[in-house]
């Protein structure tokens, strides 16, 4: 039959349909690990796909190690009613979002639950822990618990209820962990006292990531001891260290450690520090980093800055030298300086300095210490293009006075000669105009 003059012809050429049942074994675990282990999934993603017909379940269950295949125990339920339904996987102990019965501080069941996990004989099959919050009535059960060794324990993060100046609370000895953690990629520890946290990092050789957060008092770790243990995470990318109190300073305060011989953290891209500067210029004086991208620093408010390791770390970094965008702002309770890429407003790399101080003489002085006369800061100001100045104080006219010293807005801006383009906002008053060179 010959179709209408005008009409559409059918294409000599038709792709053949097919379905899902189509494909191999290994397509279909290629495409079960993509959804499994993307960026934003959780441990339970391919419990979905066990769900839908026996093949996938077969392939599901075929490749645990590629898949990631993990059990994650939140407590809802008796351990034991848990892994009776499931084959012999890695467990995922999880307390996220939960909280303690109040106002006893009384275990809930899933606490209890949680608990009696860790210390089960299941304890080797232990892949990552996420307990926040513990409440100091019950930090000392819970840090017995974790005494003992996790052979497979891959990523742990804790966190103790924040109670500032209470250091009455035990202290978890050389035993946490049983003082080993081969397998460890990922810690994030807040608020917690480890004086012995040394001895750990010391065997955790396969560390990305240390994130070890408001660190009270009684679990300081020296600068020394520090760059001891890094020397040893070789692997490391990111590393945050952040102190409660500017009380956790090198002993005795004031002196420097001498210089040793520098150890290369050859993967580390990203940095964050809060506390004393005395702190980070001795732990920066032994350590290289060259692949790095991004610090982030805040010092506690002191009355000299010098400052002449942290210019020198990030001197050293290749990724520095094209930085061309700085930004001041003035705000009630710090002053903050951020130097990053002109291109990208957003960019997390880059640095960013803030000094906590609420009187706006001595945020300017203490920045103006910071940059001001060493060579290594000059070198890195030199590529800035842009400088902006932004007020961020709340009713800013009653701070700014107008018998400010011009010279502290000049000791300010003398390093940034070279900038290009200056931009103030509404509320910078007249006197940087002022003090700007001729």
């Amino acid at each position: 039959m010959t179709p209408p003059e005008g009409s559409l012809k059918p294409s000599p050429c038709r792709r053949s349909q097919g379905t899902i049942d189509t494909l191999t074994d290994d397509v279909l675990e290629e495409i079960f690990d993509f959804y499994a282990n993307n960026w934003n999934a959780w441990a339970t993603e391919w419990h979905t796909l066990v769900h839908v017909c026996r093949r996938w379940r077969r392939i599901v269950f075929a490749s645990p190690r590629r898949i990631n295949l993990r059990l994650v125990y939140t407590g809802d339920r008796a351990l034991s009613e848990m892994l009776d339904t499931w084959p012999v996987l890695p467990l995922v102990i999880s307390g996220r979002h939960m909280i303690y019965s109040s106002p006893e501080m009384v275990l809930n069941p899933r606490w209890e639950n949680i608990y009696a996990a860790l210390d089960s004989e299941h304890h080797n099959r232990i892949c990552e822990i996420y307990v926040y919050n513990i409440p100091n009535s019950h930090w000392g059960s819970f840090s017995a618990l974790i005494q003992r060794p996790f052979p497979e324990l891959t990523r742990l993060y804790i966190s103790r209820e924040l109670e500032f100046g209470n250091n009455s609370l035990p202290t978890v000895p050389d035993s946490f962990l049983a003082g080993s953690a081969p397998r460890l990629q990922m810690l994030w520890v807040r608020n917690c006292p480890f004086p012995g946290m040394q001895k750990l990092l010391l065997s955790a050789n396969h560390l990305v990531i240390l994130s070890l957060v408001d660190i009270p008092e009684s679990g300081y770790i020296s600068p020394q001891a520090m760059a001891t243990v890094l020397l040893a995470t070789t692997r490391l990318e990111t590393l945050h260290l952040s102190f409660q109190s500017p009380r956790s300073r090198p002993d005795p305060a004031g002196q420097r450690l001498p210089l040793q011989t520098r150890s290369v953290l050859p993967a580390l891209v990203e940095l964050q520090f809060r506390g004393v500067h005395e702190y980070l210029e001795d732990l920066l004086g032994q350590l290289d980093a060259p692949l790095l991208d991004t610090i982030s620093v805040t010092y506690f408010m002191g009355l000299v800055f010098d400052v002449s390791q942290l210019h020198r770390f990030f001197g050293h970094a290749e990724n520095f030298q094209t930085l061309n965008r700085a930004v001041v702002i003035i705000s009630d309770d710090y002053i903050w300086f951020t130097h990053s890429p002109r291109s990208n407003h957003n960019s997390r790399k880059g640095l960013e300095l803030k000094i906590k101080c609420r009187e706006l003489d001595w945020q300017l002085s203490s920045l103006a210490q910071i940059f001001g006369g060493s060579e290594s800061s000059l070198t890195l100001l030199s590529t800035l293009e842009v400088l902006e100045i932004e007020d961020r104080l709340p009713f800013s006219h009653s701070r700014w006075r107008d018998d400010m010293e011009i010279t502290q807005w000049l000791e300010l801006l003398v390093p940034f000669t070279d900038v290009k383009d200056l931009y103030l906002s509404d509320g910078v008053p007249r006197l940087v105009c002022h003090a700007c060179p001729e």
